[in-house]
């Protein structure tokens, strides 16, 4: 006679290992009915989804006892309820073959107390691209509120995420961790404002789809300025504007069209130079008004013989480094402390959890 037991499973693909504008493919279009397909999967009680810019998490509990696989091995229940769950994940989301066939290195999962020390650090902020940023506070809230609203939760997970948002805000006030928060985006918001002015009637253009460009674009969101995207290949950028926003746009149009633009950010990883003064000749030669260009690539991807071109003003990256990287200094500094904490609650959160399934 096998014994019944509770078992809960994070399953998760973040930005730490799939590209941001591959990410748009593991997402769910239609959240309830991800939660309530996945809680259908034989054994799985609960089910909650935290869906972000930057992470796709799955948080099962399942009851499902030790059983046989079709081909007859014997397999425990929570194996059983992993195959499940990939095999759902592929059915609802946009995932190609090459991802399909590469789902197991892609995905990562975590089990009992290891759901517990990531899903605390992630609510602390040390999961973020930012560090310490409340939004994924926030998330967590809103996904636990979204569950509870359509009842794919229950005692179990409900209770974890409570406790697990209670013990975040009280280390985020000890530590300071969330104060002051600011991201590349934001600085380099802030300065393209101050040096160009930034409104409504600005056309703006963003180079690139990774980390940086997607701090850019959430800034750009949250300020509410509309604005182009483009990448090395038109996929890339309808992937990210999936996510983080932006009208995609094909690079080669991008250069044929560059005159048009007031406010251009560029945010590549590419080593060698995007932007030249030989490529940019002929459409710019007759452009009237000015073009404010702010390169945040590590190396630098613009041609400073650009600025040779009438109305062109470029900034690098390294002219507004300074603010961000004593704020992001500041906030690695809290980490032993964040990380202390941490220590010291999971062996109280888990034997909470021990005593709501006992």
């Amino acid at each position: 006679m096998s014994e019944i037991n509770f078992d809960i499973i994070n399953a998760r693909v973040t930005f730490k290992n799939v590209p941001l504008h591959s990410l748009a493919r593991f997402r769910f279009n239609d959240l309830k009915i991800a939660c309530e397909t996945f809680k259908k999967i034989p054994g799985v009680a609960e089910c909650i989804i935290i869906q972000t810019a930057s992470r796709v998490e799955i948080f099962t509990v399942s009851n499902l006892e030790t059983g046989d696989t079709p081909d007859g091995r014997r397999v425990e229940g929570k194996a059983l309820v992993l195959n499940q769950i990939k095999e759902t994940w592929e059915s609802l989301s946009e995932l190609e073959q090459i991802d399909i066939d590469h789902f197991d290195q892609t995905l990562e999962v975590y089990k009992g107390t290891d759901v517990y020390l990531n899903l605390l650090r992630l609510a602390c902020g040390l999961e973020s691209v930012v560090i310490g940023k409340e939004e994924i506070l926030n998330e967590i809230k809103a996904a636990l509120s979204h569950a509870k609203e359509i009842n794919v939760s229950g005692d179990i997970l409900n209770k974890l995420f409570e406790n697990i948002i209670r013990i975040a805000s009280r280390i985020r006030e000890t530590t300071g961790i969330s104060k002051n928060v600011i991201s590349l985006g934001d600085v380099s918001v802030k300065i393209v404002d101050e040096k160009a002015g930034l409104d409504a009637k600005k056309r703006i253009l963003l180079i690139g789809t990774g980390e940086s460009a997607a701090r850019v674009a959430k800034t750009l969101n949250k300020k509410g300025f509309a604005f182009d995207v483009t990448s090395k290949t038109i996929e890339r950028s309808t992937g990210f504007s999936k996510i983080l926003g932006g009208k995609p746009i094909a690079f080669e149009e991008v250069l044929a069209g560059f005159d048009k633009y007031d406010i251009v950010f560029v945010a590549t990883t590419a080593d060698y130079f995007l932007i030249t003064f030989d490529r940019l000749k002929l459409v710019m030669e007759e452009k009237k008004k000015g073009t404010l260009i702010l390169d945040l690539s590590d190396p630098r991807t613009v041609d400073e013989g650009i600025t040779a071109l009438p109305g062109i003003k470029l900034l690098f990256r390294d002219q507004i480094a300074e603010i961000y990287e004593e704020n992001v200094k500041s906030r690695i500094g809290m980490i032993p402390a964040v990380e202390k904490i941490i220590e010291k609650e999971i062996p109280i959160l888990e034997a909470t959890m021990k005593h709501i399934t006992a």
